[in-house]
């Protein structure tokens, strides 16, 4: 017997509660390290690229000045540097330091290691279905 798809609004619970669930590891972990939410996502997002500070503000959603604020207390610890843009010498690019990538490498790994019982949970072929499935999912976001 078929099961019936589950409801929008079921599915959006399920998304809400996971992703509760998720930010309280994030946010534990940061608290652990000093670091804001709006920092681990700077770090997180520097992980596998050298984004112009426009750029980056424009993908975390925040002004210019709160941009240029996070990065110059990151600097201060550390964590990032600027440097202008090879193509652009009038906009600059942020990148993750030595420090920064010590730092984001053990944040991933308390994270996959806390995330990994919710994982277990799930045979192979469950949770590589539910990686695809998030990746589209987040492909089809806007913004």
């Amino acid at each position: 017997m078929k099961q019936a798809p589950p409801s929008s609004e079921e599915l959006a619970d399920a998304l809400v509660v996971s992703a509760f669930v998720t930010m309280a590891v994030i946010n534990k972990i940061g608290a652990e390290k000093d670091l804001s939410l709006s920092l681990i996502r700077v770090l997180g997002i520097l992980w596998d690229r050298r984004p112009r500070m426009t750029e980056l503000a424009a993908y975390l959603g925040l002004e210019k000045q709160t941009m240029s604020g996070l990065i110059a207390r990151a600097e201060k610890r550390g964590l990032v540097a600027r440097a202008p843009n090879k193509e652009d010498k009038r906009a600059t690019d942020v990148f993750l330091t030595s420090n920064g990538i010590e730092l984001v490498r053990q944040v991933r790994a308390q994270g996959q290691q806390a995330l990994a019982p919710l994982i277990a949970g799930l045979n192979t072929q469950d949770q590589h279905q539910l990686q695809q499935l998030l990746v589209r999912m987040l492909e089809n976001r806007k913004g």
